[in-house]
């Protein structure tokens, strides 16, 4: 699980131009919306086609991005139960 934490920190900061960030200041923990990273509505788009892409998960509910897109921690135990890919 360690191991899909550190790629989709990674992966998020690639996809979402963060230049200014390091994975190492991304916390497990830390929301990744508001406080912490403070990703705004564009980025959860984004974040949704990242699943799909990456991991096969489709999120037709925007709703339950919202909850899946708390944290790295509630991101990757989330891809880890439902990855087609």
């Amino acid at each position: 699980m360690e191991n899909l934490k550190t790629e989709l920190k990674h992966k998020i900061i690639e996809v979402l131009n963060l230049e200014d960030v390091s994975v190492e200041e991304i916390k497990d923990a830390d929301p990744l919306f508001g406080g912490g990273l403070g990703l705004d509505s564009i980025d959860a788009l984004e974040l949704i086609v990242l699943l799909d892409k990456d991991y096969g998960i489709k999120l037709a509910d925007p709703k339950k991005g919202k909850e899946i897109f708390q944290s790295i921690d509630v991101m990757a135990k989330y891809i880890d139960e439902n990855r087609t890919k």
